[in-house]
């Protein structure tokens, strides 16, 4: 069993296996300092951090991640690009009876999908009821590029039994893994060793599970090197510009000239440098010589962007959406890479909706309904990319022409059309005669 089964199993534990109510990892560690490992990075050392983590040390790594987006403008554009294609859209949970393949063997009124629909709306009604759920997905999309987020879930006993009263992320730097491979949590009590993860009481994401070891993964690892070399490139074109692409102000000065009257020209031209003013004896010769850039002047700018360019496949696959200026593309070039971003975020909400589904909807319905009602979906609504027009064009066809059953809630809201209420008076329009007509 690899690092990942386990922590999956850790997480998901029994059906049975009551969770501790409460807080138990603790909101912060109370640490007031702060690590920064990105301060004079080089390559050695960057090895040396990915090191630590493969061993179970995370904080460096951690710690690096988010100081790369806060120093790196294109970074932190793609990345956040990546996020809110999961974050910014509306979520549901939808019954287990709604889903394809519930109605083999079952009928539509049968006591199974009246369990299912009542398990799906008492779980939808928790999640919204915690205001705090929003911000657990915003923390789990984070994991995209550091391949693990942790949240806690505080449990409530009631009078109905459990119930989830709010959910806690785990601060990045916080996780580390045992000699054992098993995750843990640092906390006030527990500063070098951790404490375990007790099943259904944490949501463990791990959005690319393409190696033995949690910490091999992610899109932050992935990129570092490109941040690292882009980095150097940026700093190389400083010093460059700052040697060559200053003008060189000379003064020449009479052989009879004291050391004070020299050390007054040399005041002169530095201010002449800040303040583009000063005044000079007639027996001063004043010369400002425009430097020439030697050899190729774009190299860096270039560097840079080729790094850019490495950062975006990484992250969003593609280039066209983020270099447009640079990069010459049809139309449908540029259509391909967007479906390939969608490809990318449909796999996402894929991997969030596995995760939310075992980690949260899974324990509270066990525990509300018994171990075997059928646990809900959880799902985000995907934006409508067709226009009104087209999609009215769409149904129109659908519907009347090939007999699809559209839900009209659905039509209404993908149409931005609100729903006539009981009793409520609407627009009369033209009777529909072209389908009895032929």
């Amino acid at each position: 069993m690899n690092v990942l089964e386990r922590i999956i199993n850790a997480v998901r534990g029994s059906t049975t296996a009551r969770p501790a109510t409460g807080v138990l990892s603790g909101r912060h560690r109370g640490q007031p300092w702060r690590d920064y490992p990105a301060d004079g990075l080089t390559p050695q050392r960057l090895l040396s951090i990915f090191r630590e983590a493969d061993t179970g040390a995370l904080s460096s790594q951690m710690a690096l991640f988010e100081q790369m987006e806060e120093r790196d403008a294109h970074l932190y554009s793609v990345a956040n690009t990546r996020r809110l294609a999961i974050t910014g859209l509306p979520w549901e949970v939808i019954s287990a009876a709604e889903m394809p393949g519930w109605g083999v063997g079952r009928h539509a009124n049968s006591p199974d999908k009246r369990l299912a629909d009542e398990a799906a709306a008492h779980c939808d009604a928790a999640l919204r009821d915690c205001g705090s759920f929003d911000s657990a997905l915003a923390h789990m999309a984070l994991a995209l590029g550091r391949n693990i987020s942790v949240v806690e879930l505080v449990w409530e006993a009631n009078r109905d039994g459990l119930a989830i009263v709010d959910f806690i992320p785990i601060d990045f730097e916080r996780l580390m893994f045992d000699r054992n491979g098993e995750l843990r949590i640092l906390t006030d009590d527990s500063q070098f060793e951790g404490i375990a993860l007790p099943p259904n009481k944490f949501i463990v994401h791990i959005p690319h599970p393409r190696s033995a070891h949690p910490m091999r993964g992610g899109l932050s690892r992935v990129t570092s090197i490109a941040y690292l070399a882009k980095h150097f490139a940026i700093k190389d074109w400083l010093v460059f510009a700052e040697v060559f692409g200053m003008p060189v102000r000379i003064a020449r000065y009479q052989p009879t000239a004291t050391e004070k009257e020299k050390r007054e020209l040399l005041t002169m031209l530095r201010q002449l440098g800040a303040d583009a003013t000063g005044i000079f004896s007639k027996a001063v010769e004043v010369e400002i010589m425009q430097t020439r850039l030697p050899g190729e002047t774009n190299l860096y700018e270039n560097i840079a962007h080729y790094f850019d360019r490495e950062m975006s496949k990484a992250w969003l696959g593609q280039t066209l959406t983020t270099d447009t200026l640079r990069t010459r593309a049809s139309a449908g070039a540029a259509a391909v890479h967007d479906r390939v971003r969608r490809d990318l975020r449909d796999d996402d909400l894929r991997r969030e909706a596995n995760t939310i589904r075992r980690d949260v909807l899974t324990p509270l319905t066990r525990f509300q309904f018994g171990a075997n009602a059928p646990v809900p979906f959880f799902r985000r609504i995907p934006d409508q990319s067709l226009d009104p027009h087209s999609l009215a064009q769409v149904l129109s066809v659908a519907v009347n022409d090939l007999g699809a059953r559209i839900p009209a809630t659905w039509a209404h809201a993908s149409l931005g059309l609100p729903q006539a209420q009981e009793g409520e008076s609407t627009l009369d329009g033209r009777p529909i005669t072209a389908n009895a007509e032929r």
